[in-house]
């Protein structure tokens, strides 16, 4: 009998602590449109409350059918001390979940394990890349992007060959393969990226265009742009979500000075980052920020053929090329309120509050990588993106049973 009184007594205390052994996690969402490699993420601060303690190398987060799903805890405060392990340095648990259409809701576990959960693939990264001045360089596993530091700005000193451009045009790498390739492409060097060898081509044309999806401050008229990005900042690196900013000095915005902080998002899965915008100025006033793609994104001897399309809230492109297959860019502005042209650019345009984010998606997609094929596709992946910014997931956790 004493065994018996005694075993109960332990179990009784023992039951908390195995209760915070895991935790349920339920996904939902409002939408009839399937959701592919939809990012879920849960602050940190939630995980430890729910099971104390939980080490990032020592979780596992599964699916409904038990199924290990990569994930990735993102680092706040690299350099915070955590006597307690309460993860006071970490920001948030991120997983994937590729909901299909009418699929509104999925549940999942996130458990302690005793051994060491192993490294998942890399799918989205960003650096700079000095071995090429200072370009900045992401990508995830659908498409690459780079742009431009203050270093090719710069004029080049007496005697030196060296390429000169000013711009804040944000740039296209066009892959057919989901592995990382920013270094390996780099280190093949210029001549060979532009050629197409299996896994894809730099083929899209920048200049002083905006490229695909760099802002300015457009008076109605003029487009007002800053040079070359003067500063980052990397505040995730995969493998699920890259983070990063870029900050641009001070540029005239007629008669307006004004400087620019990008971050941007870079999912897995996605053809399109989000990135937000906020602006400084030496007053509140609203201004009127313009999103650009390049009105004449193709390479050289493609003699492209170029749709634009403008519906709401989206502005692309659909360009047909001669030998070098089709591709789409493509602008998703949520607060948009119009679209206008320059000389070098489609323009969709929105009101921006100096020190507020201004939120906006812009990517692309290749033909020859399998996936989006026709202009068809691209329109409605692009007005997939604006459904599900207008109506996110909602995420809820509680004991699991």
């Amino acid at each position: 009998m004493k065994r018996l009184v005694l075993a109960a007594m332990l179990g009784t205390a023992l039951a908390p602590s195995l209760a915070q052994d895991k935790f349920a996690v339920t996904v939902q969402h409002d939408l009839s449109i399937a959701r592919p490699s939809e990012t879920i993420a849960i602050p940190w601060k939630q995980v430890n409350a729910a099971m104390p303690g939980a080490m990032v190398q020592k979780i596992a987060v599964k699916d409904a059918s038990g199924r290990v799903l990569p994930h990735q805890v993102t680092n706040v405060a690299p350099q915070a001390k955590d006597p307690n392990n309460e993860g006071v340095a970490y920001g948030e648990l991120l997983f994937q979940h590729s909901f299909g259409a009418g699929e509104k809701s999925a549940s999942f576990t996130v458990e302690r394990i005793d051994g060491v959960a192993p490294p998942f693939p890399i799918k989205a990264f960003a650096r700079q890349v000095p071995e090429r001045l200072d370009d900045f360089a992401w990508e995830n596993d659908k498409v690459a992007h780079r742009t431009y530091g203050p270093a090719l700005a710069a004029p080049a000193p007496a005697g030196v060959v060296k390429e000169v451009l000013v711009t804040s045009g944000l740039d296209i790498w066009f892959k057919r393969v989901d592995y990382p390739i920013v270094d390996r492409w780099y280190n093949k060097g210029h001549d060979h990226y532009h050629k197409d060898q299996g896994e894809g081509m730099d083929m899209y044309n920048v200049g002083k265009s905006r490229g695909a999806g760099g802002t300015g401050i457009w008076d109605g008229k003029t487009l007002y742009t800053g040079v070359n990005y003067a500063s980052y900042k990397i505040l995730a690196n995969g493998p699920i979500r890259a983070v990063f900013e870029l900050r641009y000095a001070p540029w005239d915005a007629g008669g307006r000075q004004v400087s620019e902080v990008k971050r941007f998002t870079v999912d897995a899965g996605h053809w399109l980052d989000r990135i937000d915008s906020t602006f400084t100025t030496s007053d509140a006033a609203p201004l009127t920020v313009a999103v650009g793609l390049n009105k004449t994104p193709g390479d050289k001897g493609q003699d492209p053929k170029i749709a634009v399309g403008r519906d709401g809230k989206v502005l692309l492109q659909w360009v047909e090329q001669k030998s070098n297959d089709a591709f789409g860019t493509a602008v998703v502005l949520p607060g948009a309120e119009g679209f206008a042209q320059d000389a070098l650019n489609e323009l969709v345009f929105a009101k921006a509050t100096p020190g507020h984010p201004l939120r906006y998606y812009a990517g692309a997609a290749w033909s020859r990588a399998g996936e989006i094929t026709s202009r068809a596709q691209w329109e409605r992946q692009a007005q997939d993106i604006t459904a599900r910014d207008a109506s996110p997931v909602r995420v809820t956790i509680q004991p699991a049973k």
